[in-house]
C-alpha cells in the first residue's frame, strides 16, 4: 500500500534521515509514518487518540499506541527515538510547554510543525475584522479544534523559554521551504529542536 502525503509533510519528511527510529505524536491516520517506512526505511510508532485514526494506522501497517498526549510520554525512556514528530499537534494540546520538552526528551531531535497564524493572508483577514479561514486554518473560530494559535516567531520564543536548542527552522508554503520572512510568507512553521 503506497502512502501519499501532502506537500507540507513531504517537505518535512526530507529532514528525517533514512533508517531513523521515529515517534509520530498525533499521527492521525498514519500516512506520514507509513511514508517514512516505505520511502526512507524508518521504523517507529505513532501515538493517536482518535479511534478511527488508530484503525487506519493499523490498516496501513503502522504501529500505533492509543493515548492522550496531554497525559505526557512517561511510557518512553529518554532518547528512545532518533526523531520525534509533532506535526499539527502542539496547537491542540493543553500543556504545550510540557509536550515540547517531552518531544526532545524522548527523541534526539524533535521536529515540530504548526499552522503559522502570522502568515500574511491571516493578518489581512484580522485587519478586515474577521478571524481567518484558509486552506491551512480551515475552521471557523467557533468550531476549530485548535485551542491556541501561534506564529513562526512564537515557537522560537517558546522553544528558548523551554531551554531547547533550535537546530533549524523554516516555513513551508505550498510544499516549498521558505527561509526568508517565514513568519510572513509561510502558512506552516517548522522547527528542528534538541535539548
Amino acid at each position: 500500500m503506497t502512502s501519499f502525503i501532502d506537500p507540507t509533510q513531504q517537505a518535512i519528511a526530507e529532514w528525517i534521515p533514512p533508517g531513523s527510529r521515529v515517534l509520530d505524536l498525533g499521527c492521525g491516520d498514519g500516512a506520514m509514518l507509513a511514508h517514512l517506512q516505505e520511502a526512507r526505511g524508518c521504523s517507529g510508532y505513532g501515538v493517536e487518540i482518535a479511534d478511527d485514526n488508530v484503525l487506519e494506522c493499523v490498516r496501513r501497517g503502522v504501529q500505533v499506541i492509543q493515548a492522550n498526549l496531554d497525559e505526557g510520554l512517561s511510557m518512553f525512556e529518554d532518547a528512545s527515538f532518533d526523531v520525534v514528530l509533532q506535526i499539527d499537534t502542539l496547537q491542540h494540546l493543553r500543556n504545550a510547554e510540557v509536550m515540547l520538552r517531552e518531544t526532545v526528551r524522548v527523541g534526539k531531535v524533535g521536529i515540530v510543525a504548526h499552522p503559522n497564524f502570522g502568515h500574511w493572508p491571516n493578518r489581512w483577514s484580522v485587519l478586515r475584522g474577521r478571524m481567518p479561514v484558509t486552506p491551512r486554518l480551515p475552521y471557523s473560530w467557533y468550531d476549530t479544534p485548535n485551542i491556541r494559535f501561534g506564529t513562526h516567531a512564537d515557537l522560537s520564543i517558546l522553544a528558548r523559554r523551554c531551554g531547547l536548542h533550535i537546530l533549524d527552522s523554516c516555513g513551508i508554503q505550498d510544499g516549498q521551504v521558505v527561509r526568508r520572512f517565514p513568519n510572513l510568507l509561510a502558512s506552516t512553521s517548522v522547527y528542528r529542536l534538541s535539548r
